[in-house]
C-alpha cells in the first residue's frame, strides 16, 4: 500500500461523515495518474502554494495602501491567516484538513491591486462582472502555468468560487448555505468562508489599532463581553464558538450571541474605518489607476499579449482585466508612470 493510499484508508476511517474524502474527489479536467505520496486535494494545495500568482499576493495590498508592505497585512498574509484559521476549524470537525487549506491558499488569487478599491473599479468599468473569486477561478483554470492553469480537483475550484459574499451578513450566508446546500459544494467550502470573515475582520481591526487610525475605545461597546479585548482573544472566540457551534452538523454555523457581536465588528469596519480619509485620499489614486491601465490596455492589446500571448483568442476587455488583476500594487504604480509620465 502506497503512502497515499494510507493516507485515503485514513480518512475513510476517522473523518466526519460530512467531510469530503480525498479518494472520493470528483476529478480534474484532465486526468493525472494518482501520486503515490500525496492525496489529490495534497497535489492541489501544493500547486497553490508553488505557483506564480501565489507568488504575487505578497505586493498586493490588502486594506491599507502601502509600496512597501510595513507592519500590516498583505494579500498574501491574509491568505496565510485565512488557511490558519480553516486548518484549526477542519481538524476540530474532522473534516478535510488538505482540502480546506488548499481552498484557502488559492481563494485571493485573482485578487487585484489596491485591494478592494481595484475590484470595485473593474466591476464598474468592465463589460463584465468583475470579482475576484471568479477571477481566482480563471487563475487556476486558464491563466495560471503559461496559460494552461494548475488543473485542480473540482473540489477546490468549487470552494475557490464560491468564497466571496461581499458585504453579505454572515446570517445572510449561512441561511444561504442551509437552503442550498452549501455554494461551494463541500462543508470545507463552508468553512472557508468563515475563515476569511473571523481572519480579516481580525486583523483589519488589528491593522488600524497599530496605525493609530482607531482606539480601543472606538469599537462597538457591545462586543467586548462577548468576543474579548484584543486581537488573540478575539480570534479564539470566533474560531472556537463557530467549531463548537458546527460539530455534528453538514453545515458550518456560528451560535447566535457570536455571530451577531462579529457582525457588529464586521458593520463597524465597513461604517468606520473603511470610510476614514486616511484611507479614501488614497483609494482615489488607486481607482484612477486602474481605470487608466484598463483603457490603454483595451486600446493597445498588443501590450498585453506580449505578457500573456495565451489570451490571443480573448477580447481585449477581458484579457487587458486579466492583466490588470495579475499586478502587484508597484507593478500598477510603474506602468501608470511610464503610460503617462506622471506620479502616481
Amino acid at each position: 500500500m502506497s503512502v497515499r493510499e494510507e493516507t485515503e484508508s485514513w480518512e475513510r476511517d476517522n473523518l466526519s461523515e460530512y467531510a469530503s474524502l480525498s479518494s472520493g474527489t470528483l476529478g480534474r479536467d484532465v486526468y493525472e495518474e494518482p501520486c503515490q505520496v500525496r492525496t489529490e486535494f495534497q497535489k492541489d494545495r501544493d500547486r497553490i502554494i508553488h505557483s506564480l500568482y501565489f507568488r504575487l499576493l505578497k505586493h498586493k495590498t490588502q486594506v491599507y495602501l502601502s509600496t512597501t508592505g510595513e507592519e500590516f497585512r498583505t494579500r498574501l498574509t491574509h491568505t496565510l491567516e485565512v488557511s490558519t484559521v480553516a486548518r484549526y476549524i477542519s481538524r476540530a470537525l474532522g473534516l478535510n484538513t488538505d482540502l480546506a487549506e488548499a481552498a484557502a491558499l488559492g481563494h485571493d488569487l485573482g485578487h487585484t491591486p489596491f485591494g478592494h478599491m481595484g475590484e470595485d473599479t473593474l466591476k464598474q468599468i468592465t463589460p463584465f462582472a468583475f470579482s475576484h473569486s471568479n477571477q481566482s477561478l480563471r487563475v487556476v483554470e486558464k491563466l495560471e502555468n503559461g496559460g494552461r492553469g494548475l488543473n485542480l480537483t473540482r473540489e477546490v475550484r468549487d470552494a475557490i468560487s464560491g468564497h466571496a459574499k461581499g458585504k453579505k451578513s454572515i446570517f445572510e450566508v449561512m441561511n444561504e448555505n442551509s437552503a442550498s446546500g452549501g455554494e461551494s459544494g463541500t462543508i470545507e467550502g463552508e468553512v472557508v468562508q468563515f475563515a476569511d470573515w473571523i481572519a480579516y475582520i481580525n486583523h483589519d481591526v488589528d491593522d488600524a489599532f497599530n496605525m493609530g487610525l482607531i482606539g480601543a475605545g472606538d469599537l462597538p461597546g457591545e462586543t467586548g463581553p462577548v468576543l474579548g479585548y484584543n486581537f488573540q482573544q478575539r480570534l479564539v472566540s470566533m474560531t472556537g464558538d463557530v467549531i463548537e457551534a458546527s460539530r455534528g452538523r453538514e453545515h458550518i454555523l456560528m451560535s447566535e450571541e457570536v455571530m451577531n457581536a462579529t457582525e457588529e465588528l464586521r458593520s463597524f469596519l465597513y461604517s468606520r474605518v473603511y470610510e476614514l480619509p486616511q484611507i479614501a485620499a488614497r483609494e482615489k489614486t488607486a481607482r484612477t489607476i486602474v481605470a487608466v491601465l484598463y483603457e490603454y490596455y483595451c486600446e493597445n492589446y498588443s501590450r498585453v499579449l506580449e505578457q500573456m500571448p495565451f489570451l490571443k483568442d480573448e477580447d481585449p476587455a477581458r484579457g487587458a482585466c486579466d492583466f490588470i488583476a495579475s499586478l502587484t500594487d508597484p507593478g500598477a504604480q510603474e506602468l501608470y508612470r511610464i503610460i503617462t509620465g506622471n506620479e502616481p
